[in-house]
């Protein structure tokens, strides 16, 4: 069993920020691949599914994004799952917009998401690292991460929406490189 965590905040006014694609990448994959019902469970929200041959959890935090490690360590803990078992879907600055990477451990580079999970569990776990872009300067940074995506990027957004959750298979066998790589085939098309 593994548990895929998608950061983001809570509420109908963070739904399109670019600080909220980890949420926005659960729900594409949820659809995608036929998960169960929402149920609140771990200060969250918690689907069941399988992708490929193995039982996967999908977990949105509902703490707010600085407080994303409380509700990940109840869901790790409750099914005695080590941190090897889980991977935290969540926008990068330091990445070009719509580029997907996936690394384990490593560090928080200001996310305050990954920081709240590095102080309950450690730093190595698993990351899809998933590219925002960066605006220019570091005090544009707040008010670009915490900004919706622009009407024009939608495109570009559904499609690496879509790749992700299309080539997921290759994360749950943990491929990592081959995910990235036909992550990354898909969105040249």
């Amino acid at each position: 069993m593994q548990l895929w965590v998608g950061l983001g905040n809570p509420g109908p006014q963070y739904a399109m920020h670019r600080h909220n694609v980890g949420f926005m990448a659960l729900d594409v994959i949820a659809e995608m691949h036929g998960f169960g019902p929402v149920q609140k469970k771990f200060q969250g929200w918690l689907q069941e599914g399988r992708i490929g041959s193995g039982k996967v959890l999908l977990l949105k935090p509902a703490t707010y994004m600085n407080e994303s490690g409380r509700s990940v360590g109840e869901a790790l803990r409750f099914y005695k799952l080590d941190v090897e078992a889980l991977t935290v879907f969540h926008d990068e600055l330091d990445l070009a917009p719509f580029k997907v990477k996936v690394k384990r451990g490593g560090g928080t580079a200001g996310h305050n998401g990954l920081r709240s999970i590095d102080q309950h569990l450690g730093p190595d776990f698993r990351r899809v690292r998933i590219g925002i872009g960066h605006p220019g300067h570091k005090d544009r940074v707040t008010k670009y991460v915490l900004g919706n995506y622009a009407k024009a990027e939608f495109d570009e957004l559904t499609d690496m929406l879509a790749a992700i959750a299309s080539e997921a298979d290759w994360l749950a066998k943990g491929d990592d490189a081959r995910f990235m790589s036909d992550v990354a085939l898909r969105l040249q098309d």
